[in-house]
C-alpha cells in the first residue's frame, strides 16, 4: 500500500478517535490541561507534572497514536518517534527542549518535554506586519547557529536536524530561540543515504536525494531567514530559485551584508555554503557588529565551557584572589580581594574609581548605606569609608578576623568575628551597643527577620537573638555551620557541614525539615516563589520545595560548590570550585550558559540592572550580561 494512503488513511481514524481532555490524567502523574497543537499523527498537549504537587510544574505531551495499518508502516512511524526521544535525552543546550519521560500506553506513545512559553516563528509572522527589524532576526539567527553548531558537533555522532523551518522554532518568553519538533533529526555517518524527508521549499536540494549533511540545515537556516526577512513563503515558489528573489529587491532595509550572508548560505552547491553553522554565525557576527546590531543587542561571542552563550562585558584584576562577594549599588560595584584592598568599579566598564586599603584580606561582603561603605577585614576591624571616594570614616575593632559580612536595621551594624560574638554597633556613636556570644567563631553572615538575627558558628550552632542581643534559641548541627542563614517567612534555612540543609521553625528552632546531600553544605542558600537553592561539596546544586524540603530539580557541575547562589531576572548564577561561573534558570534548572574563569570561586555573584558581577580566585572580578 502507499504510504502516503496510509498516513491520510491514520489522519482520518485520528481525527475520528477521543482526544485527551482537560483533567484526564496520564500515567498517573500527567495531568491535561489544555490541547496546544494537533498533526497528522497525534495531537500535543500542556499538562501539569502532579509529582511536584507544591509547584505548578507545566510540561509538554507529545502524543503519537500507532495506526492500524501494515506492520512495515507502523515500525517506521513508531522508530521515529522513539529516535526523537533517544536524540533529546542526549542534548544539554539552551535552545533544545528537555525531555522528562517517554511511556506507551495501548496504542499510544507519549514524550514528556519542557513547556515552552512563547510562539513559533510562523506564528509570531503570520502575527505582525511589514518586516521584521533586522536587529532583531540578526540575533536569532546568530542563536540558530549556536543551537546548529551543538548539534553538528554532538559526540559520538553528529546530529542533523532536517527540518529547520519558522514554526520549528519557538521564541521564548525571554525572546530567545528553541528548536522544536525533532522527529526527523538523525545521527550523521559520513556517506549514509536515506530517505528524501523535510519540508519543500526549505530543504535543499541534495536532501531531495537522499544526501542530506550538516550543510543542508545551514540551507534550511538560510531559507528560514529568507522568508522572514521578505515574507515570500519557500513553499509556494519555485523551489530553489532564492537567487531570482534578491532580499533587498524586496525589503531594502535590509543591510548589504546580512544579506550576503543569507545568500551564500542558499547556494546550490553546498560546497558554495558556509562549511560549519560556526562559520555562519561568525559572518553574522561580523555583520551585526557593522550595523550596530551587536552593540544594541549586547550580544558577544565568549568561551564558555558547556555551548551555552556567556556575555562577559569586561573585567577587572585585583592584585590578589578573590575570595568574598562583590555589592552592586547604582552604577558602581565594589568587591575586596586578598591583596587587602576594597575597590570600587564603574558597573558599565570595570573602570577603578577608588580602593581603599586595610590591613587584613577583605572576604566578605561590602555594606552599601547611603554615602558609606561598611565591610570587615581579617585585621580584626570593622571600616566604613565614604562612597564617593573610598576615604576613611571610622573602623571598630573586634577581638578576631572578620570574614563574616555585615548587615545593617536602623542605626544599628551586625556582624560576625571570629572572636566568637556577634556585634551590634551603632552607626551614629561608632559604639558597640551589645555583643552576643556565639562561643566560637562566626563565619556566616547574619541574617534579619523583622525581630531577630539569626547566625551559624563553626562549632555548628545556629543562634537566633532579639535585637537586644538575647539568645531565642539555639539548633546545634553536628558540625560547623559556615554558610548563611536565610529567612523565608516562618522558617530559617541553613546549611552545614554535617551535609544536611536545615529548614528551622522560625519560633521554636525545631527542625521542620531536612534535606540530605551526599557532602558539605558551605554555599548560602537563595530562595523565590517558594524554592530554595544551594550548592555541595558533592558537585550538585539543588532545588528544593521550602514547605517540606522534598527535591525539584538539581543540577550536576562535577565540581564542588563552595559559592553561593544570586537570583536575578529568571536566572540563578552560582560559581564552583572548578573556576565556572554557571546560569541556569531557576524554574527548571535549565542549563543556560557557564563561563570559564581561571580559580575557584567562593563568593556569591551581585547583580543590578541587566549585569550580574561575581569574582574568582584568579583575581579577576568579571560582569556578564543577565538577558
Amino acid at each position: 500500500m502507499d504510504e502516503s494512503k496510509i498516513t491520510q488513511n491514520f489522519g482520518n481514524q485520528l481525527s475520528s478517535q477521543k482526544q485527551l481532555l482537560a483533567g484526564d490524567v496520564l500515567a498517573g502523574r500527567y495531568q491535561i490541561q489544555d490541547v496546544i497543537g494537533i498533526g497528522g499523527m497525534g495531537s500535543v498537549y500542556r499538562a501539569r507534572d502532579l509529582h511536584f504537587p507544591n509547584a505548578n510544574k507545566v510540561v509538554a505531551v507529545k502524543e503519537m497514536v500507532i495506526p492500524s495499518a501494515e506492520i512495515s508502516v507502523i515500525t517506521g512511524i513508531v522508530k521515529n518517534f522513539e529516535r526523537e526521544a533517544n536524540i533529546l535525552v542526549t542534548l544539554s543546550h539552551p535552545s533544545i527542549p528537555k525531555i522528562f519521560d517517554y511511556f506507551t500506553i495501548k496504542e499510544r506513545s507519549y514524550l514528556v518535554l519542557e513547556y515552552i512559553h512563547g510562539k513559533d516563528l510562523e506564528a509570531v509572522l503570520n502575527s505582525v506586519k511589514g518586516f521584521f527589524p533586522e536587529d532583531q532576526l540578526i540575533i536569532w539567527a546568530i542563536e540558530l547557529c549556536d543551537v546548529l553548531s551543538f548539534l553538528h558537533n554532538h559526540r559520538p555522532e553528529p546530529i542533523i536536524f532536517r527540518d529547520v523551518k519558522p514554526s520549528n522554532i519557538m521564541i521564548n518568553q525571554q525572546g530567545h530561540v528553541v528548536l522544536i519538533d525533532f522527529g526527523i533529526a538523525k545521527n550523521f555517518k559520513t556517506g549514509q543515504k536515506g530517505t528524501m524527508i523535510g519540508t519543500e521549499g526549505y530543504s535543499p536540494p541534495e536532501q531531495y536525494r537522499g544526501e542530506a549533511t550538516h550543510l543542508a540545515d545551514i540551507y534550511a537556516l538560510g531559507a528560514t531567514l529568507h522568508h522572514l526577512l521578505t515574507r515570500r513563503d519557500p513553499r509556494i515558489e519555485p523551489p530553489f530559485t532564492f537567487n531570482e528573489r534578491p532580499i533587498r529587491s524586496i525589503n531594502p532595509a535590509v543591510s548589504d551584508g546580512f544579506e550576503a550572508v543569507v545568500m551564500r548560505s542558499l547556494q546550490y552547491d553546498p560546497q558554495k555554503r558556509y562549511q560549519t553553522a560556526d562559520e555562519m554565525r561568525e559572518a553574522l557576527l561580523s555583520v551585526a557588529g557593522k550595523t550596530g546590531a551587536l552593540n544594541r543587542a549586547a550580544y558577544k561571542k565568549v568561551p564558555s565551557s558547556q555551548g551555552g552563550k556567556a556575555v562577559l562585558l569586561w573585567k577587572f584584576q585585583c592584585e590578589d584572589e578573590i575570595r568574598g562577594s562583590p555589592a552592586a549599588s547604582k552604577d558602581v560595584v565594589y568587591i575586596g580581594a586578598y591583596d587587602n584592598n576594597l575597590y570600587a568599579l564603574r558597573s558599565e566598564n570595570g573602570e577603578m574609581l577608588w580602593k581603599c586599603p586595610s590591613e587584613g584580606g577583605v572576604v566578605g561582603k561590602p555594606l552599601v548605606l547611603e554615602d558609606a561603605i561598611y565591610f570587615g577585614s581579617e585585621d580584626g576591624n570593622i571600616y566604613a569609608v565614604f562612597q564617593r571616594n573610598g576615604k576613611p570614616q571610622w573602623k571598630f575593632p573586634t577581638g578576631g578576623p572578620i570574614r563574616s559580612s555585615p548587615v545593617q536595621a536602623e542605626d544599628f551594624l551586625y556582624v560576625g568575628s571570629d572572636d566568637g560574638f556577634l556585634h551590634a554597633i551603632h552607626l551614629i556613636n561608632k559604639k558597640d551597643v551589645w555583643h552576643f556570644d556565639a562561643g566560637s567563631p562566626i563565619r556566616s553572615g547574619p541574617c534579619l527577620d523583622n525581630n531577630s538575627i539569626a547566625i551559624g558558628t563553626e562549632a555548628g550552632d545556629v543562634f537566633l537573638v532579639d535585637f537586644h542581643g538575647e539568645m531565642r534559641w539555639r539548633y546545634r548541627c553536628r558540625r560547623s555551620v559556615l554558610a548563611s542563614p536565610v529567612i523565608f517567612q516562618d522558617v530559617l534555612i541553613v546549611g552545614s557541614m554535617d551535609s544536611i540543609l536545615y529548614g528551622l521553625d522560625l519560633k521554636s528552632g525545631w527542625p521542620v525539615w531536612r534535606f540530605r546531600m551526599n557532602r558539605a553544605i558551605v554555599s548560602s542558600p537563595a530562595i523565590i516563589d517558594g524554592m530554595v537553592f544551594a550548592g555541595s561539596a558533592d558537585g550538585i546544586f539543588y532545588c528544593l520545595s521550602i514547605s517540606n524540603g522534598k527535591e525539584i530539580w538539581r543540577y550536576d557541575c562535577k565540581e564542588q560548590i563552595s559559592g553561593s547562589a544570586l537570583i536575578h531576572k529568571d536566572s540563578v548564577f552560582f560559581g564552583d570550585s572548578g573556576g565556572r561561573f554557571n546560569c541556569l534558570e531557576y524554574k527548571t534548572g535549565r542549563f543556560r550558559w557557564s563561563y570559564q574563569t581561571g580559580g575557584p570561586i567562593t563568593g556569591a555573584p551581585a547583580g543590578a540592572g541587566e549585569n550580574v558581577f561575581i569574582g574568582s580566585f584568579d583575581k579577576n572580578m568579571y560582569a556578564f550580561s543577565a538577558v
